[in-house]
Parts: C-alpha cells; sequence; structure tokens
C-alpha cells in the first residue's frame, strides 16, 4: 500500500514537467521585508535576499522557468545572483540548479547533493541529476553566508519531509523559509523513501519555533506568506493527529481500520477536497514512520 501512496504522490519533477505548460506560468513578486521577497510560480516559493552584495536566492522550482525567474530578479535589482540554497532536494525546489549554477555556487545540505547524484529508483524514480546541478557547497548541521548586511543561516535540525532539510533564517529582515517542512496546502507530503519522518519534521519544528520572534515572517514551502501563529497551528496539528493514530496503534489498529473509524474527523481543515495529501493518506504516512523511528531518535542540538 505504502508503494503505491508514493508513486501516486511522488510526481518526479520531469513528469511534473511533462504534465503543466509552464508558458502559461506567471512569476508572482511577493515583498516580504526590507530586502526580502518571495517568487511564487510553479513549485516551491523561492525566497530572494537582495541587498548592494547582490542576490541570493533559496530554491529555484523548475528548468523551464530560470528565465521568467532571472526576469523577476532584474524587475526587483539588477544585481548578480551570488549564491543559491536548496532546501531540500525535490525537483520543484531544485529544477533550475544547472542554470543558476552558471551564476553562483549552490549551498545544501550533504543529504541534498547526495540523493541528486543517485537519483532513486522504485515506486517513484527520479533520474540522476547532471553534475552541473549539484551543491558545490554542502553542511551537515548548519552554515551561514553573510551578504547584504545579513547572516543568511542554513540550518539543518532533524530529518522531517526528507533527511536534507534546511530552514533558512534572515535574522535581520526578521524572515524564515521553512522549506517543506512547513506547507500550507493541508496535511503535509513526509517522503518517507527520502529518509524523511513525521517524528522529525515536529522535533525541527520544535527547534526552530523558539528561534522565532513573534512578528516574525514566515515563507512556506508551498502557499501564502505566513506567521508564527499559523506555524504553530501546523505543528499543533502534526502533534495532535500523530498523538491519535498512535494511540490507535498501541490498541492494535490496523491502517484500514483507523480509516473506516475516521479518527482524524475535526481535521477536516487540513484534508480539503481535491487535498495532495488527505486523511488517508496522513494517517498511512504516520502509521509507517512510527513504526520505523528508533526511540530517542531525535534529540535536540545543543
Amino acid at each position: 500500500m505504502r508503494k503505491l501512496a508514493i508513486c501516486i504522490l511522488c510526481l518526479t519533477a520531469a513528469a511534473l514537467a511533462q504534465q503543466q505548460d509552464f508558458s502559461k506560468v506567471q512569476i508572482k513578486v511577493v515583498p516580504v521585508a526590507s530586502g526580502v521577497y518571495m517568487l511564487q510560480g510553479a513549485g516551491g516559493n523561492i525566497g530572494v535576499s537582495v541587498g548592494d552584495d547582490g542576490i541570493v536566492i533559496v530554491d529555484d522550482e523548475f528548468a523551464p522557468l530560470a528565465d521568467k525567474i532571472q526576469a523577476a530578479l532584474k524587475g526587483i535589482a539588477d544585481k548578480p545572483v551570488r549564491f543559491v540554497v536548496n532546501t531540500h532536494w525535490h525537483g520543484d525546489h531544485t529544477g533550475g540548479n544547472a542554470y543558476w549554477q552558471k551564476q553562483g555556487p549552490i549551498l545544501a545540505h550533504e543529504n541534498v547533493r547526495e540523493r541528486l547524484e543517485k537519483g532513486r529508483s522504485g515506486a517513484s524514480p527520479v533520474a540522476p541529476a547532471p553534475r552541473e546541478a549539484l551543491p558545490i557547497l554542502t553542511f551537515d548541521h548548519r552554515a551561514t553566508i553573510h551578504l547584504n548586511g545579513e547572516d543568511i543561516r542554513a540550518i539543518h535540525f532533524h530529518r522531517g519531509h526528507t533527511d536534507g532539510d534546511a530552514v533558512i533564517f534572515f535574522p535581520h529582515a526578521n524572515v524564515v523559509h521553512m522549506g517543506d517542512d512547513y506547507v500550507r496546502y493541508g496535511f503535509p507530503f513526509v517522503d518517507l523513501d527520502s529518509g524523511g519522518s513525521v517524528q522529525g519534521m515536529i522535533a525541527s519544528l520544535d527547534e526552530a519555533i523558539p528561534q522565532l520572534p513573534a512578528d516574525v515572517k514566515i515563507i512556506p514551502g508551498h502557499g501564502d506568506l505566513s506567521n508564527l501563529q499559523e506555524l504553530k497551528e501546523f505543528q499543533q496539528m502534526l502533534k495532535e493527529t500523530t498523538a491519535k493514530i498512535a494511540a490507535a496503534v498501541k490498541q492494535g489498529k490496523t491502517v484500514q481500520q483507523m480509516q473506516q473509524e475516521k479518527i482524524l474527523a475535526g481535521y477536516e481543515k487540513w484534508s480539503p477536497p481535491g487535498a495532495f495529501i488527505d486523511s488517508n493518506k496522513w494517517i498511512e504516512t504516520v502509521y509507517d514512520d512510527l513504526k520505523n523511528v528508533k526511540p530517542g531518535e531525535f534529540v535536540r542540538h545543543n
């Protein structure tokens, strides 16, 4: 069952590119804070830091959109792109890597480079990325780019959406880009086959949220600009639904029984009609994660 769900859910960048007419995509520029913008097109949200030193972008969507993204950046400031940061390895966030690395080096967690380099076989195959698309700067836990009067911090807390997630902090601008550890389309997609973990996503939020000021501006991996209260609601939903599913597992219930009993009734807000991850898929994801997470695995970083 899990392999079938992943096959349906985890469309590759190539498959998405074949299904979507990128010529019709418009890049929306959203001002976030002084010197920081969010670009929305198709795929993951792009964070942008602009200043006298140039431009830093966080994620780069799909390759066919690179020229449009470039034009949007020119509309903000006629500055060079100095660095690109990948929040994780999925193609809707890294599809333009080869294009952008001609302008500035790509920084990402070590697992992002490894997964892009190897690709993935199985139910949802992904071809290995070309050499020019691989991040040439990698880190284990954290890295900082000192540019535009900012200390742009990329921090890997735990494996969450994947095993190579990075949360990107712009402390002076009071902005954070959460990558797909926080999305606004409902229940999140947690890529267990890429080392992701629901428990790890919760642990990451538990560490990241206390570092955020009350008035922080939050760029989610997908969806509109957000705030701390909405992020905390997402965190609370993860904890509550996981607790309900864990209690059912302890009672010996199967995934099918949980789905038939609708144990997530009351969480319809997170599973709207046509949702990418509906309640049944979320139950299955959490169930599989609970079965595979080792006790005490997620401990706080010092």
